[in-house]
């Protein structure tokens, strides 16, 4: 095991303290864990995998949600499924489930989450087991 040293801001301590480890380093290497799974899809750099979109949009900006349609169907082979949920009068969260290869995937939730008037986005990527 290597020691290093990191500089952090007050308020991000405060976060990390909050989460109520007993140790700071072991918070830290959980954080860093999870980050590197969520960046790199548990491995699944590139081959099949399965993901899960999830995104939050405006349905009221100017042609969004087909622009958000015609993205899955331009993909429809690795659209798996769907779901759609109205979070207020102007915010709607979809949740695509894709599986594919992961490069085309990944493009996938590129272009969506580049389109304007799609607030936050998350890939979550995961190998598939077995096609």
């Amino acid at each position: 095991m290597q020691r290093i040293t990191i500089t952090l801001d007050d308020a991000l301590l405060g976060e990390i303290d909050a989460l109520g480890y007993g140790n700071r380093s072991e918070a830290l290497r959980d954080l860093l864990r999870a980050g590197l799974r969520q960046r790199v899809g548990d491995g699944a750099v590139n081959g099949r995998c399965a993901a899960a979109l999830a995104y939050v949009y405006d349905h009221h900006r100017r042609d969004l949600p087909d622009r958000l349609t015609n993205i899955f169907h331009d993909h429809h082979d690795l659209s798996v499924a769907m779901l759609h949920v109205h979070l207020d009068h102007h915010a709607c969260l979809e949740v695509a489930v894709l599986k594919g290869e992961v490069q085309q995937v990944r493009q996938v939730a590129d272009a969506v989450t580049a389109e304007r008037g799609v607030q936050h986005g998350n890939l979550l990527v995961m190998r598939a087991c077995g096609d």
